[in-house]
C-alpha cells in the first residue's frame, strides 16, 4: 500500500547549524472503519503506526501514529548538524511491513 517515501535532507551544512528535515510517505492510512462500496464489507485497517528517524544509528525523532492521522503522513523537524553522516528513516505499517529511506549530509 505504501509507495516510496520522499525525504529532504540538506546535502551540506556548517557545524552547529540547525537544519530542517522533511519526509512525506504516500500511504492511504486505511482506518478499518470504512466499507467497500461494492461488497459492503469493512476494508481492513492498514496504517503506518510508527515513524523513526536516526542519525548515524542514534534516534533523533520518533512518532507513534494512530488511525486518526490523515493519509500521506508528513513530518518536518529540526536537527543540529554536528558531524557528517546519514539520516535513516523508517516507517512501520500494521502487520510489521517496514519502509525505509536514507539521506546523507556533509558537515563542514
Amino acid at each position: 500500500m505504501a509507495k516510496k517515501p520522499r525525504i529532504k535532507v540538506p546535502k551540506t551544512a556548517k557545524s552547529g547549524e540547525t537544519i530542517l528535515i522533511k519526509t512525506l510517505m504516500s500511504h492511504k492510512m486505511e482506518t478499518g472503519v470504512r466499507k467497500n462500496k461494492k461488497t459492503g464489507k469493512l476494508i481492513p485497517r492498514k496504517i503506518i503506526n510508527k515513524f523513526v528517524c536516526k542519525f548515524n544509528g542514534k534516534e533523533v525523532m520518533s512518532a507513534d501514529l494512530h488511525p486518526a492521522v490523515a493519509a500521506n503522513p508528513y513530518f518536518a523537524f529540526y536537527a543540529k548538524a554536528t558531524e557528517s553522516g546519514t539520516f535513516d528513516f523508517e516507517w512501520i505499517e500494521d502487520g510489521g511491513k517496514t519502509i525505509t529511506a536514507s539521506g546523507d549530509i556533509v558537515v563542514t
